[in-house]
């Protein structure tokens, strides 16, 4: 248990000089990985309903019950992203959808049996986030603990870190009362860790929360892979606000690369800090300086598009973009190894 950085003197590290703080958080990077390398997926997300009555102010993606453009999609529609994944050399796909008030568990238990009997370990599957899962439990009205057991039973071995957002009570109660309390997000994903699930940390940032907000967030992280060791890896993205409720201005990628390093030296429990090209697009490779150390490539993420985001999906100009960087980029596994 490491954790020599604390909330006070992060906050020292944030108010001083940048360079220094780069400095640190890149000395802590070359404790994991090889300062010359990084590694990274090809992955696509697949939102597999829009249908959602979370109401999160944030989010340009979902549509109501009854909505005209609200849409679940079919097997076949959902293979046909997967195969288009597997063609470039994908190994990933996220399949996630909110809180649909009709998709009760029979639904996902059946989309991941098929999906895992389809492409068997060709392609790993991140499931819904936690605070899905437990939306998905109380409305089949089953414990969280029995979901999860059922999805694991058919297929699904990941539980990715969204919905955390930002982890303080005030924030959640504020932007998103219906995704549940910081307590619940976390017992949640320490459940998902004690019944085997691979899980993921996550953070999004840009909302107006404050610099403590997300040393509060990072330091709940902290504390729960304290208990667990269940986190692989920690992705922090930024808030994207174009046809949102909310509204807003997107925070500068120079605070988005502080929020990186003091991630970076907050989490040293977590060997694995993910910089986010979905939402940085072509300043992502920055933060392979800053801390980050592995990334994604996507070849879709609907939630984000919605917002304003334009995906960059070519391979080979996302990796030009890594090795103009002076970074050499290295394919993985979903479950952290390198591509043999």
């Amino acid at each position: 248990m490491k954790n020599s950085l604390t909330s006070a003197s992060a906050l020292d590290l944030l108010n001083g000089d940048p360079e220094l703080l780069r400095l640190r958080a890149h000395e802590k990077r070359c404790e994991y990985c090889r300062e010359e390398e990084a590694t990274y997926l090809i992955m696509r997300i697949v939102s597999y309903t829009n249908i959602c009555v979370a109401n999160c102010s944030y989010c340009a993606f979902y549509r109501r019950p009854n909505d005209p453009e609200g849409y679940v999609l079919s097997n076949e529609a959902i293979f046909q992203k997967i195969d288009a994944l597997r063609a470039l050399g994908g190994t990933l796909v996220a399949m996630e959808g909110g809180f649909h008030p009709k998709l009760k568990i029979d639904h996902y238990e059946n989309l991941f049996s098929v999906v895992r009997e389809r492409y068997g370990d060709a392609i790993e599957i991140y499931g819904p986030t936690i605070v899905e899962m437990i939306f998905i439990a109380r409305n089949s009205r089953i414990s969280l603990g029995e979901a999860l057991v059922i999805l694991k039973k058919a297929g699904l071995r990941w539980i990715p870190g969204g919905g955390a957002e930002i982890l303080t009570e005030k924030w959640r109660k504020n932007l998103s009362p219906r995704k549940y309390s910081v307590r619940e997000y976390l017992d949640g994903m320490e459940l998902a860790q004690s019944l085997g699930y691979g899980t993921t940390a996550t953070m999004v940032i840009g909302f107006g929360e404050t610099w403590e907000d997300r040393l509060e967030h990072l330091e709940h992280l902290r504390t729960l892979q304290n208990k667990t060791g269940g986190f692989t890896s920690f992705l922090l993205w930024t808030y994207q606000s174009d046809h949102t409720a909310l509204g807003g201005s997107r925070i500068s990628n120079e605070e988005y690369l502080k929020a990186v390093a003091i991630s970076r030296l907050m989490l040293d429990n977590i060997s694995v800090i993910r910089a986010s090209f979905i939402t940085q697009g072509s300043q992502g490779p920055l933060a392979l300086k800053w801390g980050a150390s592995d990334f994604d490539i996507a070849l879709e993420d609907q939630v984000t598009q919605k917002a304003g985001v334009t995906l960059e999906s070519n391979v080979e100009k996302v990796l030009r973009w890594v090795r103009d960087a002076g970074i050499i980029p290295v394919q993985r596994l979903p479950y952290l190894r390198k591509v043999d």
